[in-house]
């Protein structure tokens, strides 16, 4: 798959978005069938997914982000919070000074906790940007798919993570996920001791129950519900909303 964007200077001069969409992935670890770059691959997909329906101005993703917890882990490698904050800032400006100023921040990790910083900040004058998707949207998409686990039970390498890419990017799911399901409890002291304290594989979630055919039915409904997104930013109304997937 390819994660970046194609467009050229003529078609954004043509199209004259008001409104990127800036994907934020991570290069962690994911379980030993699915790769470093899953979170990015991930946001990038549905980057993409609301590109292909909404007049945005798609930006190449972020690949590195706050990823501490899995330092336990080989491959994983992150940035500061204050890193992350300080490059949306310079994207934003150097949107704003090419007539670009409203901004959706599309998380592929969820240990991104600044993001919410970010997106409360940068909202204090008037809508500016929203975190998608937020998780009343995973939720949705959730039981829209059909999925059996829930958001706790399958945080990382499960049945959600593997269904999109089984959708989205076959190539990048290897074999070992059918037995690879692991309940990692409630995990307290996540952030103290690490994802490593709570799983030996690194996975903590069902992958078992993965199929394409969820990757596409959640990837449906998170296109659906970006809508909102655009109304909350004042949007809205420069786009119709798509009942079904584009061909």
């Amino acid at each position: 798959m390819n994660l970046l964007p194609t467009t050229t200077s003529s078609d954004i001069q043509e199209q004259r978005p008001s409104l990127a969409v800036l994907p934020i992935g991570s290069f962690e670890q994911h379980g030993r069938y699915l790769p470093l770059i899953t979170d990015t691959a991930i946001a990038c997909i549905i980057s993409q997914e609301i590109a292909s329906t909404y007049p945005v101005h798609l930006l190449p993703p972020i690949t590195m982000s706050c990823s501490h917890e899995h330092a336990g882990f080989p491959g994983t490698v992150s940035i500061s919070a204050k890193t992350l904050y300080a490059v949306i800032d310079d994207i934003r400006a150097s949107l704003a000074r090419s007539g670009i100023y409203k901004l959706v921040i599309v998380n592929g990790h969820g240990g991104n906790y600044v993001l919410s910083n970010v997106v409360q900040e940068a909202n204090v004058d008037g809508p500016a940007v929203s975190l998608f998707p937020l998780s009343s949207d995973w939720d949705r998409a959730r039981d829209e798919a059909g999925l059996v686990s829930d958001r706790h039970a399958d945080m990382h390498a499960g049945e959600i993570e593997t269904s999109i890419l089984l959708d989205a990017a076959p190539e990048l799911v290897r074999n070992g996920f059918a037995d690879a399901d692991h309940d990692g409890g409630s995990r307290p002291f996540l952030l103290v001791q690490g994802v490593s304290a709570y799983t030996e594989s690194g996975v903590i979630g069902c992958p078992s129950l993965a199929t394409p055919e969820k990757g596409k039915a959640v990837m449906d409904s998170l296109r659906i519900s970006f809508a909102r997104h655009l109304d909350a930013l004042g949007e809205a109304s420069r786009v119709s909303v798509p009942s079904v997937r584009p061909s």
